[in-house]
């Protein structure tokens, strides 16, 4: 007997949405984005509909925050694989190393910024990652990323419009969402406590790599 919830034809449009926009950008999609996409006249209705899916498992919705959207249980598949489960004994897995605080001017990836490595299953996120990065503060916190959480980073120096990245601003690194415009550089951040920082012509700026997952640090207690 399957343990998958029964979905309407909606309900399943927006799970996908929802799994899509994780997939493609790191964050879940606002009720207004979701509202926007299919045609609902209001962010009410998109409401309704995930209230929906989190009373059949598939979604939890976090309260206070415009992207508070996690997948769960059966609403993970879709995403890649399974679930963000633990991995099996016996799986090939991936040794990502868990980056923690990055000394100014160093590689990220130098050994001494490297806490820890994790063996994680390789079908829990998008897209492979190259290491973790330990979340520190809650500038992120209306995309769902919350100080102590583990990021998922895949090491590259693109990134497209409205992604999440982890970028180096001179001798800081940061995870913002970035937004390249003709003469500068936007990182937003998804909290309106925090600014957003602008980056000049000229001044020192990279980016590191682009958030594919998370994983909350009490799934790994």
């Amino acid at each position: 007997m399957s343990d998958t919830p029964k979905l309407t034809a909606r309900q399943q449009q927006i799970l996908q949405l929802v799994q899509h926009a994780i997939a493609r950008t790191g964050a879940p999609p606002t009720r207004a984005e979701i509202a926007a996409q299919l045609g609902f006249k209001s962010a009410n209705a998109a409401e309704e509909h995930l209230q929906a899916l989190a009373r059949k498992g598939v979604i939890e919705l976090v309260s206070g925050t415009s992207r508070g959207i996690r997948l769960k249980g059966a609403g993970r598949t879709g995403v890649r694989g399974d679930s963000f489960s633990l991995p099996l004994p016996g799986m090939a897995q991936l040794a990502l190393p868990l980056v923690g605080r990055v000394a100014a001017g160093s590689p990220i990836l130098a050994q001494e910024h490297v806490d820890q490595t994790y063996h994680i299953e390789p079908g829990l996120f998008p897209q492979r990652p190259d290491y973790l990065l330990r979340v520190r503060g809650m500038s992120m916190r209306d995309a769902g990323i919350m100080d102590g959480d583990l990021l998922a980073v895949q090491a590259t120096r693109d990134a497209r419009n409205g992604q999440i990245v982890v970028a180096r601003l001179g001798d800081e690194v940061t995870v913002k969402r970035f937004h390249r415009h003709k003469n500068q550089i936007e990182l937003h951040a998804e909290n309106p406590d925090y600014p957003t920082i602008v980056v000049q012509p000229g001044e020192p700026f990279e980016i590191e790599g682009l958030a594919v997952g998370l994983i909350r640090n009490s799934m790994l207690m």
